[in-house]
């Protein structure tokens, strides 16, 4: 028997305001023209709106009778695939669109982040995590881990009424795009998520001193005074230019 709204167990919320995938499929349209990948297609409200756009699409939906259902619904014009959105290769030349099951949303972003190749994501999260990605309020870890070679934009607030079953907290629309040209590069990632992390590590202390204690006075002052930063400032206030410019200092590339 199809059930008509998500499983609880598979962590679904699925759209039910038509003019959510159609605002979704905008942005994608305004995007250079690749193969789309979704990631959890669920009964297909975003994939209909996406398969507008007369790209290349590969629908990804872990409920085996609704992979039936998408078949059916699609033909074609999809290719719809049983798969589990935590699993699922993301290392393709493709751009990345998902209503993403809440529960899943750290695992997947972990995963995408880690992967070659994509060049845009657009996902639907709970409302706080897209504004925390996107850096609104404060910068965090993850989101300070990845600027270098990824820019991340907050696109709009999604009402929980928009989504059967209605989940306690509103959606947020989060877009990620690989940088043309990364600020640190590639064959350094290592060492400079290693130096994000013991610079968030000095939790309730000023950047400047923290930076000071690990790389010396000189090294902290110059940084500071090159980007204006009060001695109160905290890891959270920094943004990819200052995280970027703080590498290059800490490990003699000027």
């Amino acid at each position: 028997m199809h059930r008509p709204f998500g499983r609880h167990e598979l962590g679904q919320n699925f759209l039910v305001d038509s003019t959510v995938p159609a605002s979704l499929a905008t942005v994608v349209a305004g995007w250079e023209p690749r193969p789309l990948l979704e990631l959890g297609a669920g009964d297909g409200a975003l994939t209909a709106a996406l398969l507008e756009l007369e790209r290349p699409l590969t629908a990804i939906e872990l409920d085996p009778q609704r992979v039936q259902s998408l078949r059916h619904r699609f033909g074609e014009r999809a290719r719809v695939h049983q798969g589990d959105l935590v699993t699922e290769r993301l290392d393709r030349p493709v751009d990345v669109v998902s209503n993403v099951p809440f529960g899943l949303t750290t695992p997947l972003l972990r995963r995408l982040l880690q992967a070659p190749r994509w060049s845009h994501a657009l996902l639907l999260l709970q409302w706080e995590v897209a504004r925390k990605r996107a850096a609104v309020g404060g910068t965090t870890q993850l989101t300070a881990l990845w600027w270098p070679w990824f820019e991340f934009g907050l696109r709009e607030r999604v009402p929980a009424r928009a989504f059967r079953p209605v989940p306690a907290v509103d959606g947020g629309v989060l877009e990620i795009a690989r940088r043309a040209g990364p600020l640190v590069p590639d064959t350094a990632r290592a060492d400079y998520q290693r130096l994000v992390t013991e610079v968030f590590a000095g939790r309730g202390r000023g950047v400047v001193d923290v930076v000071a204690r690990r790389s010396g006075r000189p090294v902290a002052h110059l940084w500071a005074r090159e980007l204006g930063l009060s001695g109160r400032a905290l890891a959270r206030d920094l943004d990819a230019t200052a995280w970027a410019r703080l590498y290059r200092l800490t490990h003699g590339s000027g």
